[in-house]
């Protein structure tokens, strides 16, 4: 098991390192105040009607970072400082949401393709390290001259749940990267930020975006070695 640790390990450094990056690209651009002086609330209700949505409610929910678009009750959910906060940061934030709006109103493939694999990755999240475990304990205790590799058939569930929760990782890239191609066209075509102001909207979204690809591929690096467990690899 030394190589999944450092697989966890190098993951967890990748994910720190990018997200601790974006905390501080978002606190320096919130210190970019809006020249227009519209807050996070505004923003988001004026790309909304622009793009000839008016049946979603932008709300305020407690604590940070914690923005998201809900298309079961169609509300764009801003933490309570993107809501009120008068600056790029809380403006590309909130615009991002907002393109998630715009993909569930146009019926974009990648969202709607997501949205269904939502319920699968969550029985999977939840079962699959207990199935990998007992997978391997399985495939040691049946193990046996004629068949060195004992009995992988709970192995190969396990892998095969990792492998739904990896898809689901990899397809939530293009619907994260879309929305913020959808939010950065409009805030730039509307005018709604000066160019300096789009220079700390593009930063802070990419840096967003790469959260979402570090956790993919940090995905992907431990799916490949369960499946290098499954096919007989011991370290």
């Amino acid at each position: 098991m030394t190589g999944y640790y450092v697989i966890i390990g190098l993951s967890m450094l990748v994910s720190w390192l990018v997200s601790a990056r974006l905390k501080s690209k978002f606190e320096h651009y919130s210190q970019v105040h809006l020249r227009n002086g519209m807050s996070g609330k505004e923003v988001a209700e004026k790309m909304l009607r622009d793009n000839g949505i008016h049946d979603v409610q932008v709300i305020s929910v407690p604590g940070q970072l914690t923005d998201h678009y809900n298309p079961a009750n169609k509300t764009v959910n801003l933490s309570e400082g993107v809501y009120m906060q008068r600056n790029a940061a809380a403006a590309a934030v909130a615009a991002h949401e907002c393109g998630h709006a715009v993909q569930h109103a146009v019926g974009y493939s990648m969202l709607q393709l997501r949205s269904k694999l939502v319920p699968l990755v969550s029985i999977s999240s939840n079962l699959m390290q207990f199935v990998l475990i007992a997978g391997i304990v399985l495939m040691s205790a049946t193990q046996t001259i004629d068949n060195p590799n004992g009995n992988t058939t709970v192995l190969a569930i396990g892998v095969a749940m990792f492998a739904l929760t990896t898809l689901f990782a990899f397809v939530t890239l293009p619907v994260e990267y879309d929305a913020s191609n959808r939010a950065m066209k409009w805030l730039k075509d509307t005018g709604t930020v000066t160019s300096e102001e789009f220079v700390g909207v593009k930063d802070s979204l990419t840096w967003a975006a790469r959260t979402y690809l570090v956790a993919a591929l940090g995905s992907l690096a431990q799916l490949l070695y369960w499946a290098s467990m499954l096919m007989g690899r011991r370290d």
